[in-house]
């Protein structure tokens, strides 16, 4: 899924799929279990109920497939008596199908959505919809579980999934939002992931320039205007653009413009040398970067459509080699395991050379069950036993002698045949119906306590097997000479600037002046004249000041001063 958790998607139309619920729980001791029985009732020891759990799903259908193997869905209805079936709610974003399903009230048995943190888009209408008893409390149900229960520990979570996500202190020890993603041990590293802009090799080599040497925005500038000068051509025999859009679409590129950025492109607050927290529109950056994007415009250095692109024309773009230059796409992607593209930089921030960050555990995505929810302990065991060892082994490895075989140590050992499917014709391959092969069912209720290494003896799935042409992903990291920087990294906990808009008076209206001030500073970049674009930010700045921001600003100040809500600026 790559970076997908920081932007909003669009979604296509409606689509449901049904896939049963899960196999076997044993006890976590890291191996697979035997099927046991309960003797009085014939039924395994991982049966749950026989009933239907239903999730509606506020996320792109690009994360899920609406295909099931029919062969996983008998495996998962025997062993847990759970039909699962989920509905992608349509709507042209994520966040306007999440407000529009919760002011419906006529939620299914769960529903899941993106959260990477507490200041995502979404943490107010969530925190809206806890605070009127629309969601069952979780904390009760998570006691006796085996994986959730880890959740309880002093240390186990991130101090902004604590706080900020599941454990308000408003809530007084309930919870109603379902954290995940959360690796197992903290500042683990689960995969060398090198995200940010990327480079065509064959361009660069003809240039005769080394991407790792590019550093600043006016060296890619200079970069830009080679690759324009070069009549450099795409597969389809077209014209390259000098720098395409993100490969998930149009949108703001923090890594790209990094030494003019104020601060995440979803955030655009930072504590400045001086200590003073600021909004990006009362820093000088913004009209630099603003002058630096009408520059690349002017010139056709820049996909025009570069901030609102939707996703399949960029992708599209990014795999026929259309863009010299990708703003933003990772390592893992199955397109450039070839590295036909390579890391540009990293470039320098606002406050001097890149230095790699590493959260101490972050999140991805959550879940919550609505307060109509009949025995809603049910759809906390079944989550809990797809988040177990065996739970995980089924939606990502899928079924035993089908897709796998165990080696000596009881780990999976992927079959070749599956790797080739997949590497040959990966529609095909998702029919097979788990996430090894891109059909990622498992992880709305399964995907925490992430430790793949010791659940499954690899990394990735099918590391094992794969041949060197297959790691494409670690010979980019080794390219970006990921462990040397890796070695000197920061390992930081700590909530982002936007977390507290969920308990600051104005922040409905502050969050609109803040998604304002987003669509305002793209209307910006696509001003006559920088007078204009002055203009419209200093608008968008005013509404802002009139929606709370200094206000806000102070309170960002002391939560920062607060060891328990440090901020990751």
């Amino acid at each position: 899924m790559g970076k997908k958790w920081a932007k909003l998607f669009a979604i296509p139309l409606l689509a449901a799929m049904f896939i049963a619920g899960c196999s076997s729980g044993s006890e976590d001791t890291g191996k697979e279990s035997k099927e046991t029985t309960v003797s009085n009732t014939n039924k395994p020891a991982t049966w749950i109920a026989d009933r239907k759990i239903k999730g509606l799903v506020f996320m792109g259908t690009d994360d899920y497939t609406e295909d099931m193997n029919p062969e996983i869905k008998a495996k998962i209805k025997e062993q847990t008596g759970i039909d699962f079936e989920i509905e992608i709610m349509k709507a042209d974003h994520s966040i306007d199908g999440l407000i529009a399903g919760l002011a419906a009230n006529d939620l299914p048995d769960f529903i899941a959505f993106y959260l990477n943190n507490s200041g995502r888009p979404e943490m107010p209408v969530l925190l809206k919809a806890a605070r009127e008893g629309m969601f069952t409390d979780l904390t009760p149900l998570i006691k006796d579980t085996k994986v959730y229960k880890k959740y309880l520990e002093d240390d186990y979570l991130p101090i902004d999934t604590k706080y900020g996500v599941m454990f308000r202190p408003e809530f007084e020890g309930s919870t109603y939002l379902m954290h995940m993603n959360i690796n197992r041990e903290g500042g683990a590293d689960t995969r060398k992931y090198v995200g940010g802009p990327y480079i065509r090799k064959d361009i660069a080599e003809a240039l005769n320039i080394e991407p790792s040497t590019i550093t600043t925005t006016d060296q890619l500038y200079d970069l830009a205007k080679k690759i324009q000068a070069g009549n450099f051509k795409d597969d389809n025999g077209n014209p390259v653009t000098p720098i395409g859009p993100s490969y998930w679409g149009g949108q703001e590129e923090t890594r790209l413009f990094a030494d003019l950025e104020w601060g995440e492109y979803d955030q655009f607050i930072k504590q400045d040398k001086s200590g003073n927290v600021l909004h990006e529109a009362e820093s000088p950056y913004v009209m630099k970067k603003i002058e630096f994007v009408q520059k690349l415009l002017k010139e056709k250095l820049l996909q025009p459509e570069f901030f609102t692109m939707d996703e399949s024309r960029a992708t599209e773009g990014a795999i026929n080699g259309t863009w010299a230059i990708i703003a933003n796409m990772h390592n893992y992607q199955d397109f450039v395991q070839d590295m036909h593209y390579v890391p540009v930089g990293p470039l320098n921030t606002i406050d001097g050379p890149y230095e790699m960050q590493v959260d101490f555990k972050s999140g991805y995505s959550g879940w919550a069950i609505p307060s109509t929810t009949k025995n809603p302990e049910e759809i906390v065991k079944f989550a809990d036993y797809l988040a177990s060892r065996d739970g995980k082994l089924l939606w990502k490895y899928g079924l035993e002698g089908r897709d796998y075989t165990l080696d000596q140590d009881g780990n999976p050992l992927v079959k070749q045949e599956v790797l080739d499917l997949k590497a040959k014709d990966p529609n095909e391959a998702k029919k097979l119906g788990f996430g090894g092969v891109g059909n990622n069912w498992g992880d709305l209720l399964g995907s925490t306590d992430i430790d793949n290494m010791a659940d499954f003896g690899e990394m990735e799935y099918g590391d094992k097997l794969k041949k060197d042409a297959d790691l494409g992903a670690i010979k980019i990291a080794e390219l970006w000479k990921w462990d040397e920087k890796r070695a000197k990294a920061d390992v930081i906990d700590g909530y982002t600037p936007n977390s507290f808009l969920g308990e600051f008076a104005k922040g409905t209206e502050l969050k609109a002046a803040f998604d304002n001030y987003r669509d305002s500073l793209v209307k910006a970049y696509y001003a006559k004249s920088m007078d204009e674009a002055n203009k419209i930010i200093e608008s968008a700045l005013k509404q802002m000041r009139s929606a709370g921001l200094d206000d806000y600003l102070k309170l960002v100040a002391e939560k920062n001063a607060d060891p328990k809500t440090k901020v990751k600026f």
